[in-house]
C-alpha cells in the first residue's frame, strides 16, 4: 500500500507543480522586448581541472535577430549575428570565421536571438518543458530544444521566472 501511495504521489507531483500560466504570461511579455543587455558568467567544467574555469561576458540582443556575445574583459571571443550570418572572432589569435546563422556550429548563438521566445506558439514549437517547480515565489523551468542540432550544442536550458513581475531572474544554458 505504501508503494502505491508513493508512486501515486510521484506521478501526481509534476502535474501539480506545472503552471503553464506563469510561462505563458512571461512569453506574452517577450513580444514587447525590443533589446536586452546583460552580463553573464560562463562556467566550464573540464575533466583535467579540479575547479571549473569561469569567465565573465556580456550579451547584447536587438530584434530582429541581432546578437553580440562577448566572452572576457577585455574580449577574448566575440560572436556577432545579424540573423543571417554569424561571425566568430578569436581576438587573441586574430582569427575570424563566418557561417550561416542556421548552421549547427552557430546553433548555440542562434538560440540567443530570442526567436523561440517571441510568443507562446513559437516557444512550444522550439522547446519542450521537461520539468517545472516552484521555489519560494520563483518558478523554475527545465527545457529541451526540439531541434536535434541545437540539443547537441545546448542539451538543457533553465529559466527562473518571477510571476509577480514576469521578469526572467536567471537563464542557464
Amino acid at each position: 500500500m505504501r508503494i502505491a501511495t508513493l508512486l501515486f504521489c510521484l506521478l501526481a507531483l509534476p502535474r501539480a507543480c506545472a503552471d503553464p500560466a506563469v510561462l505563458d504570461a512571461w512569453l506574452k511579455r517577450q513580444a514587447s522586448v525590443r533589446s536586452l543587455e546583460c552580463t553573464f558568467t560562463q562556467e566550464r567544467k573540464l575533466p583535467a581541472l579540479k575547479e571549473p574555469v569561469t569567465t565573465t561576458g556580456k550579451l547584447s540582443f536587438a530584434k530582429p535577430g541581432k546578437v553580440r556575445w562577448q566572452l572576457g574583459n577585455p574580449p577574448e571571443t566575440i560572436a556577432i549575428s545579424d540573423g543571417k550570418t554569424l561571425t566568430l572572432l578569436d581576438v587573441g589569435k586574430k582569427i575570424a570565421r563566418q557561417q550561416p546563422a542556421d548552421s549547427p556550429q552557430a546553433a548555440r548563438f542562434s538560440l540567443l536571438n530570442g526567436q523561440g521566445f517571441e510568443s507562446p506558439e513559437a516557444f512550444k514549437a522550439a522547446f519542450e518543458v521537461i520539468h517545472h517547480q516552484q521555489v519560494g515565489k520563483i518558478h523554475q523551468f527545465a527545457l529541451k530544444s526540439r531541434d536535434r542540432r541545437l540539443r547537441t550544442q545546448v542539451p538543457w536550458i533553465y529559466l527562473d521566472i518571477d510571476p509577480a513581475t514576469n521578469d526572467l531572474r536567471s537563464l542557464e544554458i
